[in-house]
């Protein structure tokens, strides 16, 4: 699978995480059409992430969760290659920063939330 190339918005969600939740509900009081991607449900595969990096303009480390006991379980450090860290993050989703939107070549992460406002 590969991400949106187009104009869609893409909600990369975890509706268990709070900043998620409030970059939903932000969406939809813009009016904003989005599609929502469950990414623990349904991973980024690496290729994903590696195209995710470029749209946010951040190394791998820098859209990682590297606080969650799970960095550390996978051996992984903040001088951790980018590979390495992007194959954690396929086989881990729970190391992905969140909320992320998605729209053409551009990314934005939803901490806070009204950073997302920029693509719309």
């Amino acid at each position: 699978m590969a991400l949106p190339t187009d104009d869609t918005l893409l909600l990369l969600h975890n509706p268990k995480c709070s900043k998620s939740r409030a970059t939903l509900a932000l969406l939809e009081e813009q009016g904003a059409t989005f599609e929502t991607r469950l990414y623990l449900e349904d991973p980024l595969a690496e290729d994903e992430l590696r195209d995710l990096g470029q749209r946010l303009g951040r190394a791998p480390v820098d859209y990682t969760r590297t606080k969650q006991v799970e960095f550390a379980e996978a051996g992984l450090t903040k001088d951790s290659a980018d590979e390495e860290i992007l194959s954690a993050m396929a086989k881990t989703p729970i190391l992905m920063e969140r909320p992320v939107v998605i729209r053409g070549d551009r990314a934005a992460i939803g901490r806070p939330p009204e950073d997302v406002l920029a693509l719309l």
